[in-house]
């Protein structure tokens, strides 16, 4: 009897648990078929290599609010992406002979797996995600990344966008 009446308490528990998932999932989350990054990866660690890394990031993110950011679904973001990689090739390329650099960057959208990072407060859960990668040199020193679509790589400060992690909130929620 003792047996049955835990299974039965199980069960009441696990429904009760599945209810609050369903209940709690947030409905503006983001799949990762709707998020395109940018990552920036340094030629090297090298204090100059760091320097440079950051030129670049900046000279392609004003490229891209100029020319991206206005972009209103993934599908646009990415084509427009796609249509300027000669653009941002000749960017970066361009900003490497400024500086200095001995060599050249490589451009590509690609689709890559990322482990989770934050932004600020945003939290960009792993996954394979479209991306836009930028190799300085060998690309084998620490990148920059944000998100391109939607804009985290340019929000101002007074938007409200942010990502969710369903199970982060529902252990802080339960057990804190």
């Amino acid at each position: 009897m003792k047996n049955k009446s835990i299974g039965y308490i199980s069960i009441v528990i696990a429904i009760i648990f599945g209810i609050i998932c369903v209940a709690c999932v947030d409905n503006k989350s983001i799949s990762e078929r709707e998020l395109l990054r940018l990552h920036i990866r340094a030629d090297s660690n090298t204090e100059l290599a760091q320097s440079i890394k950051l030129k670049v990031r900046d000279d392609i993110v004003d490229y891209l609010t100029s020319t991206c950011g206005n972009a209103t679904t993934f599908d646009e973001a990415k084509a427009a992406i796609s249509a300027r990689l000669d653009d941002l090739k000749r960017i970066a390329d361009n900003r490497l002979r400024i500086e200095g650099a001995p060599y050249c960057a490589s451009v590509a959208l690609k689709r890559e797996f990322f482990p989770t990072r934050a932004y600020g407060k945003t939290i960009v859960e792993s996954g394979v995600y479209d991306a836009l990668i930028i190799e300085l040199g060998s690309g084998k020193g620490d990148n920059w990344w944000c998100v391109i679509y939607p804009p985290l790589c340019y929000l101002d400060a007074t938007d409200d966008f942010e990502y969710r992690s369903f199970f982060k909130e529902l252990i802080d929620k339960y057990f804190r």
